[in-house]
Formats: C-alpha cells, sequence, structure tokens
C-alpha cells in the first residue's frame, strides 16, 4: 500500500525520535491505561500506532488473551512495529491496519478501548475520527486521549526571541495545514456528541531544566522541525538557525528552564 508519510518522515531519525517521545511520556500513558480498566485480555485499539511503541506496550498489557488493533497510515511504520512485536513475542497479539483515520473504514468490533495520542490536532476532520472511534468501542469501553491543550504554553528562559517566534510559526504552519494545536478545547464536546461520558480530565504541563530527561522531548523538536520550514519555504536558512542556538545557549545557562506545551488527558467512558 501507499506509504503516506508523516510530516517529518519515516525515516530512521524520526522513528528514534519517537521513541524518545514515548519513552519520556511512558509512565503517565501506563498510569492513564491503568485508570481506564485497561487489562489483561483488553481489546484496545491503538489509532496512529506510528512505529508501535505504545502498541507494544499494550500488548504486554493485554497478553496473548488479549489484542491490540494497531491503526497506522504509514506502511513503513507499521512494518517496524510488526518486526518489533516478532522479536518481542507479539506478533498474535497486535493486528496491523494501514489506513487513514479520516479516509478509510475502521475494522468492525468491539473494542474495550481506543488510545490516540496527538493524532487528532493533524487531522482534517477530528470529530470524524471520534466518532468512528467511539462506534468501535463496546457499551462501557473507554476512550484514553492525550492531546494538546494550549500548544502556545511552550516556553524556554532564556530565549532572544527566536523560540518563541519559530512557536508562532509553527501554530501557523499548522493550522494552515488544517491542524489544530489547541484540539483538546474541543475534545469534551466531541465526545458528548458521540454519546460518551467523560471520567476524568487532567492537564499535563512540566517544568524542567536542561538535566531532565523531558527537556529532551521539546529539543529534538526545536532542532529539526524549523528545517521543515525552511524547506517549505516559510523560513529563511539564517532565521532557521537561530532557533538551535537558541536552544544552545539556554542549555548552557544552569538557571534555564523548559515550560512543556499543555496536555489534555481526557478518559471517557461509552454509554
Amino acid at each position: 500500500m501507499e506509504d503516506r508519510d508523516y510530516l517529518l518522515g519515516t525515516h530512521d531519525l524520526e522513528v528514534r525520535r519517537l521513541g524518545h517521545q514515548h519513552r519520556v511520556w511512558r509512565p503517565r500513558v501506563l498510569d492513564a491505561w491503568r485508570r481506564a480498566g485497561i487489562k489483561t485480555g483488553s481489546t484496545v485499539v491503538d489509532a496512529g500506532a506510528g512505529p508501535g511503541w505504545a502498541s507494544l506496550d499494550l500488548a504486554e498489557i493485554v497478553g496473548e488473551d488479549g489484542r491490540v488493533i494497531a491503526l497506522e497510515r504509514s506502511a513503513r511504520f507499521s512494518e517496524i512495529m510488526m518486526a518489533a512485536a516478532a522479536q518481542r513475542g507479539f506478533a498474535d497479539v497486535i493486528a496491523p491496519h494501514v489506513l487513514d483515520l479520516v479516509e478509510d473504514d475502521l475494522p468492525e468490533g468491539e473494542a474495550d478501548a481506543f488510545w490516540i495520542r496527538w493524532v487528532l490536532a493533524f487531522v482534517s476532520d477530528p470529530e470524524l475520527v471520534i466518532a468512528k472511534l467511539a462506534r468501535s468501542l463496546k457499551p462501557g469501553g473507554t476512550a484514553v486521549i492525550h492531546e494538546y491543550l494550549n500548544y502556545e504554553s511552550f516556553t524556554v528562559v532564556p530565549d532572544d526571541g527566536a523560540i518563541r517566534g519559530f512557536t508562532d510559526h509553527v501554530v501557523e504552519d499548522w493550522r494552515a495545514s488544517g491542524g489544530e494545536p489547541d484540539i483538546g478545547r474541543d475534545l469534551p464536546a466531541l465526545l458528548l456528541k458521540q454519546g460518551m461520558r467523560i471520567v476524568q480530565m487532567n492537564p499535563i504541563v512540566d517544568v524542567v531544566q536542561p538535566s531532565s530527561f523531558i527537556w529532551q522531548w521539546p529539543s529534538s523538536w526545536l532542532r529539526n522541525y524549523p528545517k521543515h520550514l525552511v524547506e517549505a519555504g516559510k523560513l529563511t536558512p539564517d532565521w532557521a538557525e537561530r532557533v538551535p542556538a537558541a536552544l544552545a545557549k539556554a542549555e548552557a545557562d544552569p538557571a534555564a528552564i523548559m515550560i512543556t506545551p499543555t496536555v489534555m488527558e481526557i478518559i471517557a467512558e461509552k454509554l
């Protein structure tokens, strides 16, 4: 099937970046899944599975009596996921489907839960995706969602203005491409419209210093995304070079702090 690549590609460097991102978020993700009732024997839909970091963790939780239905539009990411699943003995637990969440029909069945992270902010029709995923749940099934709530809370101190300016460019580019970086604000209404009950809502934001493991998650974005904006003709190379330079200056400052983009965590139940 056609490999419909992500914005930053599906190359090995991006696979590693996504792996690091998942490791940063993994403690919170595991806790959210526990609170949502995902356990041994559960059937879980992983919507926007990428190279499978979350799907592999879910497979370990649900075990051989459970099922992880991994929905991913990149054929390469799906292949990477299933190679790792085979190595870890999860090939019979993870069921991969190469499809587009907006354009394609989702596999039929009644799942115990669905999980989605940083996907609804990028798709052209998040309401349609929520509707499809809600239909995939059995009554009493749960949704676990992590999406940005206030992306512009992202701040680095000190900053000569380059990182703040870059964040503004990212938000502008994001919306111009049809996405919505602050989609978390719309999620309660979208879920209620699909007959779901909000169980928990939590904001997630960190304030960290350069020595923190969490710092490395947004810093990789600051080093990679300016290149995309240059290639798209939206930033000059000279302007783009200011961003990693400002980051390096902050990382050399023992008093530096980073405020991460605010994420909305929602757990909801299908009535």
